[in-house]
């Protein structure tokens, strides 16, 4: 790997802690004011909204200067969310300023990689950076619940300058002021990664433009045969994924009884899977190799299910691993996969701002209607029930559909394959 990676991967875990550790703490600063469950579950959809909102533009503005710079205004954008969320924002939409600034920063982040390295290190890349991600996760919610939790906060308050009243008064208040300087950290590596050289695609005059350009490549990429596939998967995993942090701390208040600081441990724990399952991935999965993984998205749906049967400890831990690892081990190949279509297709950052598009509606989508579900009365129990059959069903959905163009267009997925199979070599 080349020395910019490294970096990178350093800009990249900062980052990723604050933002796990701020959910955390967001969560408990919601649950502090009384607010009600459905809202803290929107926290959610909440942080996904400008994924959305902003999709046509972030890939072409991440594809108009060097990537380091975009990483850089993306974490000044969060440090914004964390103050505004300090100091008389509501949650919400303080936190979906946060959403804004990871909005900005995933197309430079993953964009940056097809750019440094070649085909043949993107599996191993994509492995380690989510890897490195998991570990992030994992020890950001373990910072968060410490954060708020009976040790640490204390301390945190006393830290009031003399003098100074700075209207921090909670525990949730204090890790978020906490978590800015983490945020600042992230900002400065961002500014030490090298321009990888290739040439800036500026943007047009009339940004609007870029609306029906987005459609074209968002189109494009459904269209391509093993492009709509991977899409459809990692976009499915995503959505879950993105909802599992949440899912988790609900669960495990109504299974187990636990705070949000002891809750927050399990949350790690699925990310610990996650890691081994992405790790294990990227040695043994080949980049043409990787729709073979699709079958595990529907026993993963299937654990969704089962956790709402899960009351004890011992059971939780080993269960939550397996449900991390099939996930981590289904979505580094199919990523893989997806940024080497994307690449060729339409160019680094569009496809990324495409594949953000699709996987953070999913999130917005599953998330809503996992708060829906609570705020209409379901219990966490059967919300997420609900919300595991309905994971099951898309993944039996794109498993057809990728059968289906076996069938119809042989010849077309063959050619396609090849390409992978070719560019893995080089």
């Amino acid at each position: 790997m080349r020395r910019g990676f490294y970096t990178i991967m350093a800009a990249q875990f900062f980052s990723s802690l604050a933002d796990n550790a701020l959910f955390v703490a967001a969560v408990e600063l919601l649950r502090g004011s009384g607010a009600a469950e459905w809202q803290r579950a929107a926290l959610v959809p909440m942080f996904a909204l400008f994924y959305v909102v902003l999709a046509p533009w972030v890939g072409a503005f991440a594809d108009s200067r060097p990537k380091g710079r975009v990483m850089f205004l993306s974490n000044a954008i969060k440090i914004v969310g964390c103050l505004a969320m300090l100091f008389g924002g509501h949650p919400l939409l303080a936190y979906a300023i946060v959403g804004l600034g990871a909005a900005a920063y995933s197309p430079a982040k993953y964009g940056i990689l097809t750019e440094l390295l070649p085909p043949s290190q993107l599996v191993r890349a994509n492995g380690w950076i989510e890897g490195l991600t998991i570990a992030s996760i994992i020890l950001g919610v373990l910072l968060g619940g410490q954060l708020v939790g009976p040790q640490l906060a204390p301390r945190l308050l006393g830290l009031d300058l003399p003098g100074l009243h700075s209207g921090i008064d909670t525990p949730a208040e204090a890790a978020i002021a906490s978590l800015v300087l983490v945020y600042a950290i992230a900002a400065a590596i961002n500014l030490r990664i090298p321009h990888t050289g290739v040439r800036m695609r500026p943007l047009p005059a009339r940004t609007l433009s870029l609306l029906p350009d987005f459609w074209r490549c968002n189109a494009r990429l459904w269209r391509d045969k093993l492009g709509q596939i991977s899409l459809a998967t990692t976009t499915l995993f995503w959505g879950v994924s993105g909802n599992m942090r949440y899912i988790v701390l609900a669960w495990a208040a109504a299974a187990l009884h636990y705070s949000t600081t002891q809750a927050a441990g399990l949350v790690g724990v699925v990310a610990i899977g996650t890691a081994a399952g992405a790790v294990l991935a990227s040695l043994r999965v080949r980049l043409d190799r990787a729709i073979a993984v699709m079958p595990l998205g529907i026993l993963m749906g299937a654990l969704v299910v089962l956790m709402v049967f899960i009351d004890r400890l011992w059971l939780a831990v080993p269960f939550l691993i397996l449900m991390g690892a099939l996930g981590g081990y289904i979505v580094v190949p199919m990523n893989a996969l997806l940024q080497h279509r994307g690449h060729n297709l339409m160019g680094a950052g569009r496809s990324i701002a495409v594949q953000n598009f699709n996987e953070q509606a999913c999130i917005l989508g599953l998330g809503a209607l996992y708060s829906a579900s609570t705020g209409a009365g379901l219990s966490a129990f059967g919300a997420i029930a609900l919300f595991g059959g309905v994971v099951m069903a898309f993944m039996l959905l794109i498993q057809r559909w990728h059968r289906h163009n076996l069938r119809r267009y042989p010849g077309k997925v063959e050619r396609l394959l090849n390409i992978a199979r070719r560019d893995r070599g080089h």
